[in-house]
């Protein structure tokens, strides 16, 4: 079958979680045969991508209109091909989805978390993605969520049954550490951030926690954002010199980082399934999270809760540990996405919805 994916950044995967999600199911599902189209902002060298094809749309670079303009052009130009069935990402983009369905392309949309409570929104944006949750609802044929805590809340508050369908990550940590060197950091000697550098997601929060620390160990914290330059600003103003502040790093890096971490510090509090958190976990990273509905959901036993308040008490007492129960808690972490985040799994959930939705149609 022809399927597409729409409103995100497109792949290779560059920016965050719904970049990786278009990169892993895309290039899975034509692994399995079928022919597979990524919309895109970030234009590749090629076409194609892993066997995917890359359709390059224009966009409009600003903080509130980046993404709906996108997708807005990136749909004008769906509705003149022919798919099967389409994947759109962002809640926000559910306006769109009205008309690939009225010309019979069925689509589901992933609808990500609660977007309106990020604090770079302002009241219009707020407004419109809260607008944009009653529109997913009855826009397009199916309406996807990544954690049973959003499942919950759209079957609560509008009445609607979702496809609940996480991200995944591979399991297993690579054996390669070429980024360490690069970063003058060593295995297991520095404890590991990853997420775009925005207030709800807390980078300034950890660095002022591991300030308080007394460890010879050093902190990366990883992560860029287009439209967060104050915070970032705010965030890189520290005089700890075991602090790493190197911006975003992707691919081969971007694993080899979370190979080796001594443990791994996530702090959103926004969203659903974060890809960031099980992938860190599925790589065997001692995983210290924010104690949220939806990452204690993802977490499910198999890591260490922490709070606003108890950060530093938190990472002095994983630095008091033995090795053997930090090598267990990397096992726990690690079973946990096997059993649960398999990227397969959520490829064999997704062809399965895809299919029957291009059936019905």
């Amino acid at each position: 079958m022809h399927f597409a994916i729409v409103g995100t950044r497109g792949i290779p995967a560059r920016y965050g979680g719904f970049e990786t999600f278009a990169e892993e199911l895309s290039t899975r599902l034509a692994a399995r045969g079928h022919t597979v189209t990524v919309y895109c902002r970030e234009r590749h060298s090629e076409p194609a991508y892993r066997g995917v094809r890359l359709v390059y749309l224009p966009t409009i670079r600003h903080k509130y209109f980046d993404t709906i303009a996108h997708t807005f052009f990136s749909t004008l130009h769906v509705a003149t091909r022919r798919y099967d069935a389409l994947v759109y990402c962002n809640a926000a983009n559910a306006i769109f989805t009205g008309i690939p369905r009225i010309l019979a392309m069925p689509v589901a949309l992933n609808v990500d978390g609660l977007e309106r409570h990020r604090k770079k929104w302002n009241r219009a944006a707020k407004a419109w993605y809260r607008i944009s949750e009653w529109l997913a609802t009855w826009m397009p044929n199916r309406v996807v969520t990544d954690a049973r805590e959003i499942e919950n809340y759209y079957r609560e508050r509008y009445g609607k049954q979702s496809a609940m369908i996480p991200y995944g990550a591979e399991t297993g940590a690579v054996g390669s550490a070429e980024i360490l060197t690069q970063l003058s950091l060593e295995r297991r000697n520095y404890f590991l951030y990853v997420s775009r550098m925005e207030p709800e997601n807390n980078a300034l929060l950890v660095r002022e926690a591991f300030e308080r620390v007394s460890t010879p160990l050093k902190l990366a914290l990883v992560g860029d954002a287009p439209y967060a330059a104050d915070y970032i600003r705010r965030v890189r103003d520290t005089r700890d010199a075991r602090i790493i502040l190197p911006g975003a790093i992707y691919g081969q890096g971007y694993r080899e980082l979370q190979s080796h971490s001594f443990a791994y510090i996530h702090a959103t509090e926004v969203g659903g399934t974060h890809p960031a958190l099980i992938e860190a976990m599925g790589r065997g990273a001692v995983v210290l999270y924010l104690d949220t509905p939806e990452n204690a959901e993802v977490a499910g036993g198999a890591g260490i809760a922490f709070t606003h308040a108890n950060l530093t008490q938190v990472i002095e007492s994983v630095l008091s540990m033995s090795e053997a129960e930090r090598e267990s808690w990397r096992a726990k972490a690690r079973e946990r996405v096997r059993s649960r985040y398999s990227w397969e799994r959520v490829t064999d959930a997704y062809e399965k919805l895809l299919t029957e939705l291009a059936r019905r149609a």
